[in-house]
């Protein structure tokens, strides 16, 4: 699976409703002309790291000041607030260079996005959970270093920080100085530093690796797919309307949410037919399952089991298929509930026409569904957790199994 031919990827690439598929033995060949930046190097993604972080956070490692960098920065969550105090002066200093949006960056597009994002939470919410959640599984690199970092071996913990990550994101004033993403961004940042670090050191991870460093360029922007590309294309799909102006809204917001977390303009898709291309030739032809992927997935599935969705877990499974695909959830070993997959594909179709306004018609289906997208919601708004603040902190181990 490791090595999908070429139907595979085909296949796999119009059940996920992508426009196109590269060629999974292709070498990198996206063109920088169509990043924000217009231009670049062109050097392959899969060997650009972060050559402003990394360093420094080796050296915050080695001197174990982690610990209390962890601590100064508890009380740092909006973006108007003033540094930590007592920080090492180079992480100081770091910051003060990166905790800021791009040049680039369009207030109007942001406010947009973030009224987009109003408007259309109730299909957010499901795909962000039970699509690009989900689909992280099926990214071997991505379900793996998950799985042996720390955070792996405490799955709930873990899914608080990336309901935080998207939270933050989708909040009206996100990257307003009242907003929290600017500063939600940059301690991922330091995050991903961190285990690029220490996942080496893991022999569990190193056994199962196909590369030196964890979290390259190439792989954010794998995650970048998985969320806003992947989203973007299930909108269509569905046939959610969307104006040209929200597209480009809702695309800018990720464009500035890639930056911030390092990865450089050359790499960041301008337009969405440019994140497609792009998508098609790293994503696809990379998903696959693995042990630790099932793992987590099941791990992720019983955690939202636990809210009360209204719905069955073989409604939950079939939810699934629908949005990713039957083959991904075959790999994942998802039970069949045909009754419930045939509700799902005739009802959710008329529920998305009912919610727009589109259709008189009110089924008693409607209720189910607006039941199990509040249960998702109120998962997502309390970010997975009953925590009101943001619980990104630096590593400084691996799973404690590995």
């Amino acid at each position: 699976m490791n090595n999908p031919n070429r139907r595979h990827v085909l296949s796999l690439g119009v059940a996920l409703g992508l426009v196109s598929v590269a060629d999974p033995a292709k070498a990198w060949a996206w063109a920088s002309a169509d990043s924000v930046a217009g231009a670049g190097a062109g050097v392959d993604p899969e060997y650009v790291w972060d050559s402003a972080t990394d360093p420094l956070m080796v050296s915050l490692l080695e001197n174990g000041q982690v610990p209390s960098v962890n601590t100064a920065m508890a009380g740092w969550v909006n973006n108007r607030d003033a540094l930590p105090a007592g920080l090492p002066g180079a992480l100081t200093a770091h910051l003060l260079r990166v905790n800021k949006l791009p040049s680039w960056a369009d207030p109007a597009k942001l406010a947009r996005a973030a009224d987009f994002n109003r408007r259309k939470d109730t299909y957010l919410f499901v795909l962000y959970g039970l699509g690009s959640g989900i689909m992280s599984t099926v990214i071997p690199r991505e379900a793996r270093s998950v799985y042996w970092s720390v955070g792996g071996a405490d799955m709930k913990d873990r899914a608080a920080k990336t309901f935080t990550f998207g939270y933050d994101l989708s909040q009206l004033d996100a990257f307003k100085p009242t907003g929290q993403f600017v500063v939600t961004a940059n301690k991922t940042r330091l995050v991903h530093a961190a285990v690029r670090h220490l996942l080496p050191q893991s022999p569990h991870w190193q056994a199962g690796a196909d590369q030196t460093v964890p979290i390259s360029a190439a792989d954010i922007l794998v995650t970048f797919h998985s969320l806003g590309t992947f989203v973007h294309r299930k909108l269509l799909d569905w046939k959610v309307p969307m104006s040209a102006a929200d597209e480009e809204a809702f695309l800018h917001s990720w464009q500035v949410a890639i930056h911030l977390l390092g990865v450089p303009d050359e790499y960041i898709p301008q337009t969405w037919a440019a994140a497609e291309a792009q998508s098609a030739q790293v994503l696809t032809p990379i998903l696959a399952p693995t042990p630790e992927g099932l793992d987590l997935a099941e791990v992720l599935l019983g955690l939202t089991a636990e809210i009360d969705l209204g719905v069955t877990r073989g409604f939950l499974n079939e939810f699934v298929r629908y949005v990713l695909s039957n083959e991904v959830g075959d790999w994942l070993g998802l039970r069949r509930d045909y009754a419930a997959a045939a509700l799902i594909r005739t009802a959710w179709p008329a529920f998305i026409l009912f919610r727009e306004g589109l259709s008189p018609v009110v089924p008693g289906a409607f209720y189910m569904f607006d039941q199990f997208v509040r249960a998702l919601a109120m998962l997502f708004l309390s970010k997975g957790a009953s925590t009101t603040t943001t619980p990104i902190t630096i590593p400084t181990g691996n799973r404690p199994t590995g």
